[in-house]
């Protein structure tokens, strides 16, 4: 797995302006500088660039793309001295350790003691607002069941210390980590297809966030109905509910994924020149944030989600090559030397997208092999798996209906659908 920063804001200015990465090195050999320096940029410099292997680039070549975009080199993404940021991707304590620390710290018979007395001190509170960070940092690859479980058990003892004796600033920090475990609770039950239950924590969450001023709790339970909204096909309120999200969640990891909602919406509806603007605040908005400690924190938007993003947006967009390139770099990112992953969701769904762009390309066994990768993953949100295995069977059912592994991928869809509608997930297995 790499160790670079992405370079999204150079990538989203060369997409919005639908260049290849060939074309745009000519053009960079093109400008002033690049004729009077006689540059040689070619396509893998600019794939270096964007992968952030070069994290500042010679003078000459900063020069000639001053020119040609007429932005400094900061605003198209590039930083002196990140050597030594490395690890955006894979954090210090991997996933599955965070939910067997947050076991371990609520098995302390200090926080015991804590939990039952009926005043709350400083260290409980930071205790609890540990424990949700670790359990938020377990979201990417623990089952969504266990997950479940395991939040609802906080929840409990959380909601037991809002009716103890505690001070006025005890009780917005309790119902702001209340909030937390909520929103992460709505997540994992959509995840399960719990629909109705996923809605309801959805609310409950935005309304602890109201009721202590916190944008940017606000803001992921907008983010949550946008997403709810692009699973179920509608589109229009996917834009809506992004936007209004965006106009509380303040500066914010919140406020970067309500972004990149609106342009997979925008997307979904066909919209390429606003989606394209909007992964381009996307990236900017990203770019003023402090680099992420804990990026597997499932409200916490790193770099490398940006690209997982775009690959999906340019997928619906039926821009191929774009989609294939960001698709391939997100199951690069998330891939480890033994062949895990850290990120296994997204790592599906790239897998889903490269399936259509080698359906749409005409071929076949490609598209089926990369629609089974995704269904093989082992941390599978069922509900969006489903969704996004529907759009590939679409895809594969048009064009090859009537040969023999087109239906081999759809009977192995109906099954996963059939698991989601009845909430038992183990029949895929």
């Amino acid at each position: 797995m790499p160790d670079n920063i992405p370079n999204v804001q150079l990538r989203a200015w060369r997409n919005e302006q639908q260049l290849t990465r060939a074309e745009m090195a000519d053009r960079v050999n093109a400008t002033p500088t690049g004729i009077s320096e006689r540059l040689t940029c070619d396509e893998e410099r600019i794939r270096r660039w964007e992968a952030g292997e070069v994290s500042w680039p010679h003078t000459s070549y900063r020069l000639a793309l001053t020119q040609l975009t007429g932005l400094q080199p900061v605003d198209l993404g590039f930083r002196q001295n990140r050597r030594g940021q490395s690890r955006l991707i894979e954090a210090t304590v991997v996933p599955m350790d965070a939910l067997r620390a947050e076991a371990e710290l609520y098995g302390t018979m200090e926080l015991a003691q804590q939990l039952q007395a009926s005043d709350v001190g400083n260290g409980t509170l930071e205790a609890l607002a540990e424990a949700v960070d670790l359990l938020c940092r377990a979201y990417p690859v623990v089952s969504a069941a266990t997950l479940r479980d395991r939040t609802q058990k906080r929840l409990a003892q959380v909601n037991g210390l809002l009716g103890g004796r505690i001070t006025l600033a005890q009780h917005r920090e309790l119902l702001v980590i209340t909030g937390w475990l909520t929103a992460l609770l709505g997540c994992v039950h959509y995840d399960l297809g719990e629909r109705e239950e996923a809605e309801t924590a959805r609310r409950a969450a935005y309304e602890m966030g109201r009721q202590v001023g916190h944008g940017e709790l606000m803001g992921w339970a907008h983010e949550m109905s946008a997403w709810f909204a692009l699973v179920e096909g509608r589109y229009e309120d996917v834009v809506t509910a992004a936007r209004m999200g965006q106009a509380v969640a303040g500066h914010s990891s919140a406020q970067v994924q309500l972004t990149l909602q609106e342009a997979r919406g925008l997307a979904r509806i066909g919209d390429r020149r606003e989606a394209d603007k909007a992964l381009t605040r996307g990236a900017d908005a990203l770019a003023k944030l402090p680099l992420p400690g804990n990026p597997d924190h499932h409200f916490v938007f790193d770099h490398a989600k940006w690209v997982f993003y775009a690959a999906t947006a340019y997928t619906w967009l039926e821009d191929n090559d774009r989609a294939e390139e960001h698709a391939l770099e997100t199951i690069q990112m998330h891939t480890r030397p033994d062949g895990t992953s850290n990120a296994p969701m997204r790592v599906a769904d790239a897998h889903i997208d490269l399936g259509i762009v080698h359906a749409r390309r005409g071929n076949l066994d490609a598209a089926v092999e990369q629609g089974m990768a995704a269904f093989d993953i082992d941390r599978r949100s069922l509900t969006d798996l489903v969704n996004r295995a529907g759009d590939l069977d679409r895809v594969i059912r048009q064009r090859y209906h009537r040969q023999k592994l087109a239906q081999e991928f759809h009977e192995r869809y109906v099954t996963a659908r059939r698991a989601l509608n009845t909430r038992h997930s183990e029949i895929l297995d």
